[in-house]
């Protein structure tokens, strides 16, 4: 990896880099799955079925679109029974953290004022889940389960099939077990138009959530206006703050764990030891040789990876909160101190033994996470993503009656004058 000095001209060269990784950046895609777009809200069925054909070498019709009850009872025969354990007690984490988010409605009721916020589900949500090299059951599990817990009614989830036409197991299992309605064997930017406007087939949605590729982001970015989505994600990112206390090896292996994800994964380590700088990149090497996605690792690492030394800790946190990593694992020799002085991260994971992994599998929070430095104005996904708030307005005749000059006053202000008498007609018999 490359070990830098922090400086405020090395800090900048590295945020330039990481945002050429934005949909901004690929036009050329954008207006293919724009053109893709445009062909399933026009054709329906038949343009969500040929580009099945040719993206995934599978031919789907409304007969075998849908995982039936007996593929549903294939699946949980075919998955190793520890695995089912294991997805199982994820989901009961996940469900449990999940249910501490839970908003409920208020009113407040004064004399004859009555205000409050009423709280109601999303009645559709649609789900996307990725099903390239690594597929990825657990975020079935992350993004399902908020949404259940938020009381949605019906959610639909799609997700590529293999070649042979059929589905992982363990994402249709993880699915019926975090609370899915249906699942349907269609992924891609056709998949997101699907669900933005609806074919003979597919339900139109409410809102649509989950990560995908670079299609499935700018699909999202495409059909955000019609339809309601959670983020548009971007590429993988850990970064690691730490001290001299840290150990290598652990900080190298959590770096890895991110880099192996993508060739455009970020891998960021900020330290105020140059020791422990060099021993991480001596450990990095080492381990990637190692590896099963070689290949992956070390194309990341040699774009987006970086080592930084830091003058002083004050200098090395001021640059995690500018990078606003979606992961960020603090191992110093106070990491809960340090942690009050962080600004902007997705998760964050405290001491030497809450590794990333802990938080994309089994502790329970989230792990949909903005990206893109994203994490300074958004949030992980939650149970907030799948409800919504309408305010309750109720007065009183006699309440009114003291304060609607008032309010003729500021509309008459701005040149609204029906705005001034939908309030004035109610008082014009006093008048």
């Amino acid at each position: 990896m490359k070990i830098l000095n922090l400086t405020k001209e090395s800090k900048e060269e590295l945020l330039r880099t990481l945002a050429e990784r934005s949909t901004e950046s690929f036009q050329k895609q954008q207006d293919a799955v724009d053109a893709t777009v445009r062909d399933v809200k026009a054709n329906g069925d038949a343009a969500v079925f040929a580009y099945t054909q040719k993206f995934d070498g599978v031919t789907i019709s409304p007969d075998n679109l849908w995982v039936t009850k007996e593929e549903i009872d294939a699946a949980y025969k075919a998955i190793d029974p520890k695995l089912l354990t294991v997805i199982r007690e994820s989901a009961a984490n996940v469900r449990a953290f999940h249910e501490r988010q839970r908003r409920n409605s208020w009113f407040d009721t004064k004399d004859g004022i009555i205000l409050g916020q009423r709280v109601t589900p999303i009645a559709k949500v649609g789900v996307y889940v990725p099903g390239g090299r690594a597929v990825l059951s657990s975020s079935v599990l992350m993004n399902i389960i908020p949404a259940k817990v938020a009381g949605v009614p019906e959610i639909v989830m799609v997700t590529p099939p293999q070649k042979e036409g059929a589905l992982n197991p363990a994402s249709v299992v993880a699915a019926v077990e975090a609370g899915v309605t249906r699942i349907a064997k269609v992924g891609g930017a056709q998949a997101i138009a699907a669900l933005a406007y609806g074919t003979e087939s597919i339900p139109r949605v409410d809102k649509i959530v989950g990560p995908g590729n670079i299609y499935v982001a700018l699909a999202k970015k495409a059909v955000y206006g019609s339809v309601g989505i959670d983020s548009i994600a971007g590429p993988s990112e850990i970064l690691v703050l730490a001290d001299e206390t840290a150990t290598p090896r652990y900080v190298a292996a959590d770096l890895l764990s991110q880099a192996e994800h993508d060739v455009m994964a970020s891998a960021i380590l900020v330290t105020t030891s140059r020791e422990l700088a060099e021993k991480v990149d001596a450990e990095v090497y080492a381990m990637t040789q190692k590896l099963s996605r070689k290949d992956t690792i070390e194309k990341s690492l040699e774009n987006y990876g970086r080592i930084f030394v830091a003058d002083s800790m004050e200098a090395a946190i001021d640059a995690a909160n500018d990078i606003a990593s979606e992961h960020m694992e603090i191992l110093t020799k106070d990491p809960w101190e340090t942690m009050t002085h962080i600004k902007n991260a997705g998760a964050i994971f405290l001491g030497e033994y809450s590794s990333e992994p802990l938080g994309d599998y089994f502790a329970g929070p989230d792990h949909i996470l903005p990206t893109n430095g994203t994490a300074r104005f958004f949030s992980p996904l939650s149970v907030d993503d799948f409800i919504k708030k309408s305010s309750v307005i109720c007065y009183s005749r006699s309440e009114l009656e003291k304060v609607y000059k008032k309010v003729v006053t500021f509309a008459e202000a701005e040149g609204l004058t029906a705005h001034a008498n939908s309030i004035r007609v109610r008082f014009e018999d006093e008048q």
